[in-house]
């Protein structure tokens, strides 16, 4: 089977730079890593087709050589093995120093051991969690303390997190020595892989703790009280250090994230800090003037004063009415938007009224429409011409 070309494995042009190189090399050797992709024969395959690509284009004089006469070329550099281990000849030990750090959060020896969160060499840290947590509008204003239940791993109370049964303790795996992986020798190069006896572990439990199986954790719902500041807004993100999953063999517990969604209100719609509300008014009100009382989200009321001659669509502003904001102690605006409502169902004598009343209207009185339908009939006659 031919070898693909190299910048097609790395994803790059072939005039990439060394940065561009090493950007992707880093990227797809964290995707593929096989401490990511335990027993995918797929993904180590691609792993070691990425180091042997590496391997030659970060070298320019082995570069040269393939970009010339291809594959060919780089095998007379030396290149072309393709290991995937962290012995010799592999890919950029450097490089890949600052990948293992962003992938597990420690440190990366010459060995290619994982410097361990805490707890041993099997232990691991347990997952982060999210949970999304939906609030009514007023609550997102005032702020509250919520209570969830959050379905989690927690540390066994029987074990206490060692996964081992009560008088004994798990040993050092005698095949890795503790380390959790193993190496083997293939022609020229060193393969290292997960430790097939202890899983990656470095420890073995003879007799395992019949509570948890030997996890170290049991499957538990958990009980939460979150406090949601005033002024959260739609999507903020509240972190709950070490409420997430317990860590297994007693690793750290991982994080809980709660992610706030803020219900659509029946009356108020909310724009940062702001809040917009339509109110309708009676056709009375809009022409001789008058008031209007409003709800606010504090639970109370405002009066807004009504001019005469208001028209649909003008807005009222009530400062510091709005909504709170966060880690301050000052409000948003209220916006008011009136609707000027006409009366529907009229009696006889209303549509009198309302007849008589438009017998003595002038364009004083209705300038918009006036000056509407003069424009109108200045564009009439101007399709006649």
């Amino acid at each position: 089977m031919s070898k693909r070309d190299y910048y097609e494995v790395l994803g790059v042009k072939k005039g990439a730079d060394a940065a561009e190189l090493k950007k992707a090399y880093r990227k797809l050797a964290m995707q593929y890593h096989p401490d990511r992709n335990p027993d995918d024969k797929d993904a180590e395959s691609k792993f070691k087709e990425l180091n042997e690509a590496y391997d030659t284009l970060k070298d320019d004089q082995k570069r040269a050589a393939y970009d010339q006469f291809g594959h060919a070329g780089a095998q007379g550099f030396g290149g072309g093995g393709g290991a995937g281990g962290f012995g010799g000849g592999f890919a950029g030990a450097g490089a890949f120093s600052d990948i293992f750090e962003e992938m597990f959060g420690g440190g990366f020896s010459a060995g290619g051991a994982r410097s361990s969160g805490g707890g041993g060499s099997g232990a691991r840290r347990g997952s982060d969690l999210s949970y999304e947590l939906d609030i009514s509008l007023e609550d997102a204003f005032g702020g509250k303390s919520a209570t969830i239940n959050v379905p989690t791993w927690e540390t066994c109370d029987t074990c206490h997190g060692n996964g081992a049964a009560k008088g004994s303790k798990p040993v050092i795996c005698d095949t890795c020595n503790g380390v959790g992986r193993v190496r083997a020798q293939q022609g020229f190069f060193t393969v290292e892989r997960t430790c097939p006896t202890c899983h990656g572990q470095g420890e073995m439990i003879k007799d395992p703790c019949k509570s948890c199986g030997g996890s170290g954790r049991k499957r538990k719902e958990k009980k939460l009280s979150v406090p949601i500041p005033a002024g959260v807004d739609d999507g903020t993100r509240i972190r709950l250090a070490g409420e997430g999953e317990a860590g297994v063999r007693g690793g750290g517990s991982g994080d809980l994230y709660v992610f706030i969604s803020v219900k659509p209100h029946r009356f108020f719609q909310r724009e940062g800090a702001n809040l917009y509300c339509r109110t309708p008014i009676s056709i009375t009100s809009a022409a001789l003037g008058g008031t209007v009382d409003v709800p606010t989200i504090d639970g109370k009321k405002s009066r807004v004063n009504i001019p005469a001659g208001t028209q649909t669509g003008q807005q009222f502003r009530l400062k510091g009415k709005g909504m709170s904001i966060l880690r301050s102690q000052s409000r948003g605006d209220m916006f008011i938007e009136v609707v000027v409502e006409t009366p529907v169902n009229l009696s006889s004598k209303q549509k009198d009224l309302l007849k008589e009343f438009e017998g003595g209207v002038t364009s004083k009185n209705n300038p918009q429409s006036t000056g509407f339908f003069d424009k109108v009939k200045e564009l009439w006659e101007d399709l006649k011409d």
